[in-house]
This record gives structure tokens, C-alpha cells and sequence, in this order.
């Protein structure tokens, strides 16, 4: 008989507004919480109780559908009802990837599910191996674990970082950008986040996120955000149903490239009938070896272009309000020119070079430099050109040139994979598309070095002019010419004066850079370079004409044109890369669900065996189903599916049903391979009614007898005592006298880890109303018992 205990209360935390639908999940990794504080809010908090974030969307009008931390505890993902999974990270506060899953109005995410496939190339290059070699390869691989750069040079060489020795990317100003990704880029603690270097250790990881929506689609993603493609799941016509299938529950197992999807159909069969579906992912084992790397790389790029376009953005706004103030001070003085006859068509720039030549101020602009202009005017003049330009100056040469030269690097390495499997078809892209998005990020550098020349030089020609035009001021509102001023004087250099008059002043060379593009401009220009002109020919053409002072013929010098050309080349790339790894998903054999009574939970576990074949082993499903009919039992259904080379065969189901006491099952989860925990109210007043069974489901002596669809599998029953004395169980502590009533209606369970500390695995319980959640430590060893 196990010793019954109880679980150490370690967190609990109360919410002042009940959480949305039991939306809530526990961080793998460390004591962090996230749950949907009401239905527009997400609240992601300590175990101090400390928030660490509150986001709503559009103004409280979405909803929070779904939530799920990655693995690694890296991510959270958020499914709004706007069709968008948010992905937010640690170090972050704000969503920094989002991802489009359906359409708004027409669907809604309905599930979010992640996991971490390891070890699964390692298999398919291993399928050649006799059986008698797995063991002797799994010693291999861990020894180049140990030791990996002694024993396998191409590999450290295919996944050496040059970026780790480049300067860190560096924040953007909170404000001059735009779009979902305005706030993404402003912190130091986001920026490394986003931008962390690839690990070698991690070459056979690879994170997969599948979302579910109510249309019955199944989206899926790989590292971090890159898309795969969106799946529209039917069943055989055989099952004989019609309408959609809604994704509620997904598993896999990390050696495995096969997951396992449970289905729930709509209309009157989503309460009796569920559908477990194999789900393929042979990319996975029959990619080439450096899929991590793709994955990694090709996520990097995206991010990186996102980056850019911001600072794209950031520079445009500066410019734009260098050039604001100061076309209002000199727009009233032209029109005021231009409305004298004796001048004729005379501009202030004229007027002014007339001023710096002879010395002589024309009454009208006399009147503008004292009487409207004057100290004031001249000082936020000055300031708005200044710090425009400074700013100007420092995102070129702080963002835009750094984040271009890690796009150069990436894309080189893209170059080489492309080149070295030019033969595969699932690569997904050529070395033609690369080298197509090479020379564009060229032609950005050269206009990025362009724009900080012309900058630097408007910014000491307008500080002399500045100087010059504060002397001038001063000189005219005075009765008489103090010596000071005539020192001044003597100082100034005209020849600048005069060249950014004659330049600058009304329209500056960089607006054949920063100004906006139009459509029609842009689609000329796109037609132009799709007919085979070269982005280098035009771009050298145009920066010619724009040196000896004619205006560009085209738009491809723009800032903002290059950047947009330079995302759609790059979205070719991507979508390649993509529908290459699309055509390596696949759907097998369904398994049908239906006991005849109304579903309450159905959830699901997958472990695996290897068999002689070589490249063939055995995924075992395992869902433990229970029903509103029958609270006390559990209907466990074992499938063995044999998958050979990545793609599964035919299934062949098993059952069992336990009745547990004449108590019920409040909630259950899997939390390893060999143990399913199951939070048992055993209904005893005399005693703490709460119990945490541990329940070995992959024991034979539970009965599992061959399943078929509509036959009643005989239960295993058990008395309340003897659920006590056969099973390994923990009390669940209630609250002390004069505490409020805490009644659980929804169970995590968290294995153990050693993250960033070694944390015990753990049991969370969110209560009925919502407005309660507790964690509670399982003791050391009672998992063992």
C-alpha cells in the first residue's frame, strides 16, 4: 500500500476577474502563469502574484480563444477572434510574431498545441542500420554531444555563426513606426530575444506549432513563426460524415515525425464522437540534414526584414520632419513674394542668396527674419533640422547598414544550401531566387551609404546656414552692428551658406530617397525589372542623373520601394520553402471514438518502439476518455500504428474501461509515458474528499481487448478502498477554516525540469468560478512509488 500524503501547496493566486472559458497554462519552465483574465484580456503574472502583463486587442473588442506555452517555455501563443495567434516572448511585453491563421468572421482558432520533434533525422539517416547498430548509434550521438566539435568538422563548419562577431542590432525610437510591429523593436531585452544565436546543440530540435480552427482546418508552423501551409482535414467517405471536423487535442512524440490529431465532429455527434488521426510530417525525417538550419535561418531573415522595414519607416518620419517646419516658414514667405510685382517670381532662396552675396535684405524678408521668423521660429527651425538629420544619421548607420549586412550573411548561407541541393526538389527554392534578393540588398546598401553621405553633408551645411541665419536675425532686429556681429560675420563661410541655399533649402537630393512611392510608380518601376532590367543598371542609371542634378527616371533608387521589392522577392523564397515542406504532411487512418454517451474529456499520449526493420518503428496512442454519464470511469483506447520511413499504416485499436469508486473524476492528463494523474473526488465527508491518483496506464493487467466501433467493453471495477490501496495517491490540501471554498474544475500537470533551475513537476488547479488558481508541488519520489 503506497502512503497516502499531501501535495505541497507552492503558488496560488487570485484573480480580480475570473478567467474566460478555463483559458489558462503554466510555463514548463519557469513559475510563470498566463490566463485569459476575462474574454478580452490576457494577464500573464508571477507566482508572487506580480503581473507582468496585461494585452487587449483593438480596444477590448477580441477575444481570447486559445493558449499555450511552447516546450521550452520560450513562447506563449495566443489565438485571438480576430484569426491572429500572437506570439509573445519571455522578455517581451508585446506580441512579437504574428501569424494569420483564418480569416476574421468566417473562423476561429479553436486549439493551440506545441511540441518539440528531436532525433528524427537522426533516425531516417539511420534506417539503413541493422537492428543490433541502434544501440551503437545512440552511443555515437551522444558522444559528438559530449564532444562534437573533435569528432565532426563539417558540421561545426555548416553550423558556424558568423553573426555572434557582428555588433548587436540596436533598438528602435518608440516612435516613427507603424504597423503590428511598431513597438517590437524598441527594447534591448526584445531585440536579443528575437535575435538569439543558433545553437548547435539544437540542430535536431524542431519546434511545431499546429493550431486548430472552428472551420476544421489544422494550421501548422515550424521554429519560432515560419509558416507551413493551412490543411482542410476530410474524412474517408467511409466514416459516412458530413460537415467539419474541429482539431481539439494533438500529441507526439518527440523521436517521432508522426503526431496524432483528435477531431471532434460538428452537429449532435461532437458529444459522443471523437476521431484520432495520424498526421504525417515526413519532411521531418526525409528532409535534407540541415533542416534546423533552414528553419532557423529562413525565421532570422523574416525578422530581420521586419526590422528593416521599420527603420525604413523610422527614416522616412525623420526625414519627413526635417522638412515639415521648415517648408510652412518658407511656404508663407514665398507666397508673400510671389504676391509682390516689383520681385517678379523671386524665391526665397533667392532672396536669400541675393542677402549672402551684397548684404542687402529685401524689406518682405526683412519683415519675415524679425518679425515672424525671429528667435523663436529660428530656434525650432533648428532644432527640427537638426535633430531630424541626426537622427536620420544614426539609423542608417546603427540600424539599416548593420541589419542589411545580416541579411547579406544569411542569404549567402541560403546560397550555399540552395547550390549544394540544386538536385532536391524539397529544398523549395534556387539559387536564382537568392541571388535575385543578393542584389537587391545590395542596391539597399549602396542607397543606405547614399542616404548617410547626403546627411552628413546637409547636416554641416545647415548648421553653417543655421548660424548664418541667427546672425542675420540678430543683425537686422538691432539699431546698430556691434562688434560681436561683425566678428561673427567675418567668421561665416559663405560657400557653404550659398551651397545649401542653392541645394538644400527648397528641396533636398535626399527626397529622391525618403520621398514615397506611388502605385503607379511602383507597379512601372516592378514591370520594368520583371522585363529583365538589372536592379544594379537602373539604380547606378538614376543616382547619375540625380548627382548632376536631373531627376531620377524611375523609382528604384526609393527607400521605400527597395525595401517593398525586397519583401516580395523574399516572400517567394519563403512560400517555396513552404509548399516544399506542404507536399510532406499527410493524413492517415482515422480511428472512430463513440461509446454512445456524451464526451466530457478526451485527451491523449504518445509513446514509441522501435522494431527489427531498420526505419520502421511502432507510434501507441494512448486517450483516456471520459463521459457525463459515467464520472467515475475512464475509457482508455490504445492504438498501435506501425510507421515505416515517416508515414503510417493501418491501425489496430485496443480498449479498456476502469470504474474508479463511487467517487468521480473532477479532470486528467498525462504527464509522461507511463503515468496518467487523475484528480479523484472520492465523495467522502469524512475525509479530504480531493485525491490525485497516479494511474499506470500502460500496465496489461488493465484488460485492453481488441476494439470495435459500438461494442461495449466489459469495466474493471474497483471499490473506493481499493482505489486507495492498489492505486498510488495524494491528498489534494483544502482550505483552512475561515478560507474561501476552493472547488477545481480544470488540472495541469507539469513534468519535472531543470531549465534555468531544477524545478519538481507539479500539479495546477483552476477553480469552478475561475477566480482561484493554486500549484501544487508533487513530492519527490511519489512518482516512483
Amino acid at each position: 500500500m503506497a502512503l497516502s500524503t499531501h501535495l505541497s501547496t507552492a503558488h496560488e493566486h487570485r484573480l480580480d476577474t475570473p478567467i474566460h472559458k478555463s483559458l489558462i497554462s503554466s510555463n514548463p519552465r519557469i513559475e510563470l502563469f498566463a490566463g485569459a483574465s476575462g474574454p478580452t484580456t490576457l494577464q500573464i503574472w508571477r507566482s508572487n502574484g506580480q503581473v507582468v502583463a496585461k494585452n487587449a486587442q483593438r480596444g477590448n473588442r477580441e477575444t481570447v480563444n486559445a493558449l499555450q506555452w511552447r516546450p521550452d517555455g520560450l513562447f506563449l501563443a495566443v489565438g485571438w477572434s480576430d484569426g491572429v495567434v500572437r506570439l509573445m516572448g519571455l522578455e517581451a511585453t508585446k506580441a512579437i510574431h504574428q501569424i494569420t491563421v483564418c480569416e476574421s468572421g468566417k473562423a476561429e482558432i479553436s486549439c493551440i498545441a506545441w511540441t518539440c520533434n528531436t532525433g528524427t533525422k537522426s533516425a531516417a539517416n539511420s534506417k539503413h542500420l541493422s537492428s543490433n547498430a541502434w544501440k551503437q548509434l545512440e552511443d555515437l550521438e551522444l558522444d559528438a554531444v559530449k564532444s562534437r566539435s573533435s569528432l565532426n568538422l563539417p558540421r561545426e563548419l555548416a553550423f558556424l555563426e558568423v553573426e555572434t562577431s557582428l555588433p548587436k542590432l540596436s533598438p528602435l525610437p518608440a516612435s516613427g513606426g507603424s504597423g503590428d510591429d511598431m513597438f517590437v523593436f524598441t527594447t534591448r531585452a526584445s531585440l536579443e530575444f528575437l535575435f538569439r544565436p543558433f545553437r548547435p546543440e539544437d540542430s535536431d530540435n524542431i519546434d511545431i506549432m499546429v493550431v486548430g480552427t472552428t472551420d476544421g482546418r489544422v494550421h501548422l508552423s515550424i521554429y519560432d513563426s515560419f509558416v507551413i501551409g493551412t490543411f482542410k482535414y476530410l474524412l474517408p467517405q467511409t466514416q459516412g460524415l458530413l460537415g467539419a471536423l474541429q482539431l481539439c487535442r494533438h500529441a507526439a512524440h518527440p523521436s517521432m515525425s508522426t503526431h496524432m490529431l483528435v477531431f471532434q465532429p460538428a452537429g449532435e455527434a461532437s458529444q459522443t464522437q471523437r476521431y484520432i488521426v495520424p498526421m504525417d510530417l515526413t519532411f521531418l525525417s526525409s528532409s535534407a540534414e540541415d533542416l534546423s538550419l533552414l528553419a532557423s535561418k529562413t525565421t532570422t531573415l523574416q525578422k530581420l526584414l521586419r526590422y528593416v522595414r521599420q527603420v525604413q519607416m523610422h527614416m522616412m518620419h525623420e526625414w519627413q520632419s526635417t522638412r515639415e517646419l521648415p517648408s510652412r516658414f518658407l511656404n508663407s514667405i514665398n507666397q508673400t513674394l510671389s504676391e509682390s510685382e516689383k520681385y517678379g517670381n523671386m524665391s526665397i532662396g533667392q532672396a536669400l542668396y541675393h542677402t549672402v552675396v551684397t548684404g542687402h535684405s529685401f524689406p518682405e524678408v526683412r519683415e519675415w527674419l524679425v518679425d515672424q521668423l525671429a528667435e523663436r521660429g529660428h530656434k525650432r527651425w533648428d532644432r527640427a533640422v537638426t535633430s531630424g538629420l541626426q537622427s536620420l544619421r544614426s539609423l542608417v548607420h546603427e540600424n539599416l547598414l548593420p541589419a542589411l549586412e545580416r541579411v547579406g550573411i544569411i542569404l549567402s548561407r541560403l546560397l550555399g544550401i540552395s547550390r549544394y541541393h540544386e538536385s532536391r526538389d524539397d529544398i523549395g527554392f534556387s539559387s536564382t531566387q537568392i541571388t535575385l534578393v543578393m542584389e537587391i540588398v545590395s542596391a539597399l546598401i549602396q542607397v543606405g551609404h547614399k542616404i548617410l553621405l547626403l546627411t552628413m553633408d546637409e547636416l554641416d551645411l545647415f548648421q553653417t546656414f543655421s548660424a548664418w541665419l541667427r546672425h542675420e536675425i540678430d543683425r537686422l532686429a538691432s539699431s546698430s552692428v556691434s562688434d560681436e556681429l561683425s566678428e561673427k560675420e567675418a567668421t561665416m563661410e559663405h560657400g557653404k551658406i550659398l551651397a545649401y541655399i542653392d541645394q538644400y533649402l527648397s528641396a533636398s537630393p535626399l527626397r529622391h530617397y525618403l520621398q514615397s512611392v506611388s502605385a503607379d510608380d511602383s507597379r512601372m518601376a516592378r514591370e520594368q525589372l520583371e522585363r529583365g532590367s538589372a536592379v544594379s543598371d537602373l539604380l547606378a542609371k538614376d543616382t547619375q542623373r540625380q548627382e548632376v542634378g536631373q531627376e531620377p527616371i524611375t523609382v528604384i533608387p526609393r527607400l521605400e520601394f527597395l525595401c517593398s521589392y525586397l519583401d516580395d522577392k523574399a516572400k517567394l523564397v519563403f512560400q517555396g520553402l513552404a509548399e516544399a515542406k506542404k507536399r510532406g504532411v499527410r493524413f492517415g487512418q482515422p480511428t472512430k471514438i463513440d461509446l454512445g454517451q456524451e464526451i466530457s474529456q478526451c485527451e491523449i499520449s504518445v509513446t514509441t518502439s522501435r522494431q527489427d526493420n531498420p526505419g520502421t518503428t511502432q507510434a501507441i496512442t494512448y486517450a483516456a476518455v471520459t463521459t457525463e454519464q459515467e464520472k467515475n470511469a475512464v475509457f482508455m483506447l490504445r492504438t498501435t500504428t506501425t510507421v515505416v520511413n515517416g508515414i503510417s499504416s493501418a491501425v489496430v485499436p485496443e480498449a479498456a474501461r476502469i470504474a474508479l469508486g463511487e467517487g468521480h473524476i473532477v479532470d486528467l492528463k498525462f504527464l509522461d509515458e507511463n503515468n496518467l494523474l487523475i484528480l479523484w473526488d472520492h465523495k467522502d465527508s469524512k475525509r479530504s474528499p480531493l485525491r490525485l491518483i497516479r494511474f499506470p496506464y500502460r500496465a496489461e493487467d488493465l484488460g485492453y481487448v481488441q476494439y470495435n466501433e459500438g461494442v461495449t467493453v466489459a469495466p474493471h471495477s474497483f471499490t473506493n478502498e481499493q482505489v486507495e490501496s492498489l492505486f498510488s495517491n495524494i491528498l489534494v490540501p483544502q482550505p483552512k477554516e475561515g478560507e474561501p471554498l476552493f472547488v477545481p474544475a480544470k488540472m495541469e500537470v507539469i513534468p519535472a525540469c531543470s531549465g534555468r533551475s531544477q524545478m519538481p513537476a507539479r500539479v495546477c488547479l483552476l477553480s469552478k468560478n475561475g477566480e482561484a488558481y493554486k500549484v501544487y508541488t508533487i513530492p519527490e519520489g511519489w512518482l516512483e512509488t
